[in-house]
C-alpha cells in the first residue's frame, strides 16, 4: 500500500479505532504509540550487480509498558494528526510503499507490509504481513523457478552469482 492510500484510508474513517494485526489473529495492544515515521531511501545493488532505487515510509509502532492496561485504541483521526505533523516537518512521499515496524516479547522485530484492510463497526483493522526475502536477480543468477519454493537462494556458495 502506498503512503497516500493509507493516509486517505485514515481520513475516510476518522472516528474508527485503528487496529493493527501483526500475525494471524494477533493484534497490537491498545497501548501502542507511533514512535517514529521514517522517510527511507533505498539505493541498492543486488547479487546480480543490478541497481535499484526506491523510497519507503516506515512507521514504528511500540507498546507502552506504562499504559499496558489501556483498552482504548488510537483513532484514525489521531493517527492522521500525527502524520500531518510529521509531514509538516519532513515531507512524506505519497507514492512510497508504507511499512510498519513492530515487535513484542513474543514476536521478532520486523518490517511488515499492509496485506489487507477491514473496516467494520467502529474498527479499522490493518492486516500486516511479513514478506520473505527473495533474489531479485534470479534470471541473471540462473535460479530455476522451482528453486524458490525450496528456499534456495541465488547467493548460495555454488550458485555463481555472488
Amino acid at each position: 500500500m502506498k503512503t497516500q492510500e493509507f493516509l486517505e484510508l485514515l481520513e475516510a474513517h476518522p472516528t474508527q479505532s485503528l487496529l493493527f494485526e501483526y500475525a494471524k489473529g494477533k493484534t497490537i495492544a491498545p497501548n501502542y504509540h507511533i514512535t517514529e515515521v521514517k522517510n527511507v531511501i533505498i539505493d541498492a545493488v543486488d547479487c546480480g550487480a543490478g541497481t535499484d532505487f526506491w523510497r519507503e515510509t516506515v512507521v514504528q509502532l511500540w507498546e507502552s509498558p506504562k499504559e499496558k492496561d489501556s483498552l482504548q485504541y488510537m483513532t484514525a483521526q489521531k493517527a492522521t494528526d500525527i502524520f500531518k505533523k510529521v509531514s509538516g516537518m519532513k515531507r512524506m512521499q505519497p507514492d512510497a510503499e508504507i511499512k510498519f515496524e513492530y515487535s513484542n516479547p513474543d514476536f521478532h522485530t520486523a518490517q511488515l507490509f499492509v496485506d489487507d484492510v477491514d473496516v467494520a463497526n467502529e474498527h479499522l483493522l490493518v492486516r500486516l504481513v511479513v514478506e520473505k526475502t527473495n533474489c531479485k536477480a534470479q534470471e541473471t543468477c540462473g535460479v530455476p523457478v522451482e528453486a524458490n519454493t525450496k528456499e534456495e537462494t541465488c547467493c548460495a556458495p555454488e550458485s555463481g552469482c555472488c
